[in-house]
């Protein structure tokens, strides 16, 4: 049987997927620059170009960094370092993480030579053991780096950001928005998410909180009081895409009444916070966001709102509504935020 004729695409079908590429080709502005090793060890150290904090519990074995290192001295190509340009002139590290550490653990004495094949005369040495002369050849090795520009859209930057750690290491989304997102709003949800009064209504883990935890939480609260109804189901899709949208216009006063009221109620009013009890160290995002949106959407309705009532956070219903099970569906996002919010008006 003969296989079937491809179709031509139709002058209408090639028209739009035209348009669409245009419409994604979006300026990334950016430049390539080069620096001997010598000169990036020194930048290195000055914080110049440095790594974020989350990225640095990530180590490669002793055997890969090993291998990096006789890749350099033996003068085989390396992948591009990838870094974004932060407001105060440094180049942030988006990729090269590991590369970078290698390099200045090496340099600096702190990495003996392991399990190398091409260069096994090289086994036990460190930088300083090496001959002056391949000392001076590896100091002089050029590596090659991209850096995006902070004018680059801020879609582009996350896109950017996403795709390329998208086949290393596995960051949480709150990682990916502190390494993709440099522009005022985001700056001003870290800001909130190190209030010394939300911190101690919602404490979180330690290790959740070097992945970010507190910043997601202090996002959450911003979307959802804003734009919770259209939420479906992907959080992190539905979060990025509202930073987007803020960092091209948005008016900070409002949402920091918001933030600061909202905190200063649960303050007065909730025993515990938003923990469950006073021994409990983390704070559950369900809890979390039934009670701080449902707060705000209640003070919008009656900015004097007083209410000691504080039978329904021990109520089935609440506990019903505040379960993991389809946590993230729009329905159950939506029955416990207003469940909240009708709860505190209907009290008062």
């Amino acid at each position: 049987m003969a296989p079937a004729r491809k179709r031509r695409k139709s002058q209408l079908e090639m028209d739009a997927a035209e348009a669409q590429i245009l419409g994604e080709q979006r300026v990334v502005d950016y430049d390539v620059k080069e620096y001997v090793i010598d000169v990036i060890n020194q930048l290195m150290d000055k914080n110049d170009i440095f790594i974020p904090e989350y990225q640095r519990q990530f180590i490669w074995p002793r055997v890969k960094r090993c291998r990096f290192i006789e890749s350099l001295i033996l003068g085989l190509p390396v992948p591009y370092l990838f870094t974004a340009v932060t407001d105060d002139g440094r180049f942030e590290v988006v990729d090269g993480t590991q590369r970078l550490m290698t390099i200045v653990e090496f340099l600096n004495d702190r990495l003996p030579l392991r399990n190398l094949e091409k260069l096994d005369e090289l086994n036990s040495f460190r930088f300083s053991d090496l001959p002056v002369a391949q000392r001076r050849k590896l100091l002089s090795r050029s590596l090659r780096m991209i850096v995006l520009s902070e004018k680059a859209d801020p879609s582009v930057r996350f896109d950017v950001f996403q795709r390329i750690n998208s086949g290393s290491v596995i960051l949480t989304p709150a990682e990916f928005r502190k390494g993709a997102f440099q522009g005022p709003f985001y700056k001003f949800v870290l800001e909130c998410s190190d209030d010394p009064l939300f911190r101690k209504l919602c404490p979180v883990g330690k290790n959740k909180e070097k992945r970010g935890e507190s910043a997601e939480l202090t996002l959450r609260f911003f979307a959802y009081s804003e734009i919770y109804e259209k939420f479906t189901h992907d959080v992190a899709n539905f979060l990025n895409k509202f930073v987007i949208e803020k960092e091209l216009s948005f008016d900070m006063r409002p949402l920091e009444q918001n933030f600061i009221r909202t905190m200063q109620f649960a303050d007065q009013h909730l025993p515990y916070g938003f923990r469950k009890s006073r021994t409990i160290r983390d704070t559950p995002r369900v809890r979390f966001e039934a009670i701080s949106v449902g707060i705000h959407l209640a003070l919008q309705q009656n900015p004097n709102m007083t209410n000691s009532n504080t039978e329904w956070l021990d109520s089935a219903e609440f506990k019903r509504h505040t379960t993991t099970h389809a946590s993230n569906s729009g329905p159950r996002l939506r029955g416990r935020i207003e469940f909240v919010r009708d709860a505190l008006l209907g009290a008062s």
